[in-house]
């Protein structure tokens, strides 16, 4: 049988091309970069573990009051330690929500926190100095763990954190008369109330535990001296470490 030869009306084989199934790969996204832990950041850390270790020295000192059943557990909350511990533990939070979110501190939170670190000092310096003097009289005192997280470890790792903190405000040096109005008003409650339930919580408000009413004054005016000498130097650092910031940001002019 011959070929048959392909004519005008004879169509040739038709070639039929195959889809190419291969997809054009997609561009992959970048991966986001790891968030960097920032100084700013390890500030917020560390407050966080210095309100953890002071809600933990409240409740261990609460609980070791309980062991003494002639104490009566709510004088606790009289001592200035505690109420400083307290508003110190709300100090460090604020603090730590603030470096987390932002390069520098407002400066009301500065001033909240140089309050604080104020007290907390005085009340530790205060502490070694009843330490030391029960030596010389009729008793002792113990210094348990949680007395010592609350009165040494925190305002000793406050401090440093202060003035190694480049992100706080510039204080004015007016900030000083904010100082005494609470350690006055709380000398004066424990007082009256003392006079009225015949219990103090620091010997030298006691008038049965000191020679006369001088010693006393005396004893209040170390503490005063104490107060204004710990805030002057919380004020002075402050000023040292301010940088000037942009001149569009209002929130760095601060009256001196």
């Amino acid at each position: 049988m011959g070929a048959q030869a392909s004519g005008p009306g004879r169509t040739g084989p038709t070639v039929r091309h195959s889809p190419d199934t291969r997809a054009e790969p997609t561009a992959r996204k970048p991966l986001p970069a790891r968030r960097r832990l920032t100084l700013r950041a390890g500030y917020g850390y560390g407050r966080l573990m210095l309100a953890i270790a002071g809600i933990v020295g409240l409740v261990g000192n609460y609980e070791y009051v309980l062991l003494f059943p002639t104490f009566a557990a709510y004088n606790v909350f009289t001592y200035f330690t505690v109420q400083s511990a307290i508003a110190a533990v709300v100090a460090f939070i604020l603090g730590a929500v603030v470096a987390f979110r932002h390069e520098k501190d407002p400066q009301w939170l500065d001033i909240f926190r140089a309050l604080v670190t104020t007290y907390i000092i005085v009340s530790g310096i205060v502490f070694l100095t009843i330490v030391i003097q029960s030596s010389s009289r009729d008793y002792t005192i113990e210094v348990p763990w949680p007395s010592q997280v609350l009165h040494f470890y925190i305002p000793t790792l406050a401090l440093l954190d202060w003035l190694t903190d480049t992100g706080k405000a510039r204080l004015s040096w007016r900030f000083l008369r904010w100082i005494l109005p609470y350690p006055f008003a709380w000398g004066i409650f424990t007082l009256v109330r003392g006079s009225f339930v015949g219990w103090y919580p620091y010997f030298f408000l006691d008038p049965a535990q000191v020679s006369g009413p001088l010693e006393t004054v005396l004893y209040c005016l170390i503490a005063v001296a104490l107060f204004l000498g710990i805030a002057s130097v919380l004020v002075a650092t402050s000023r040292l470490s301010w940088r000037p910031r942009s001149r569009g940001d209002r929130s760095s002019s601060v009256p001196n």
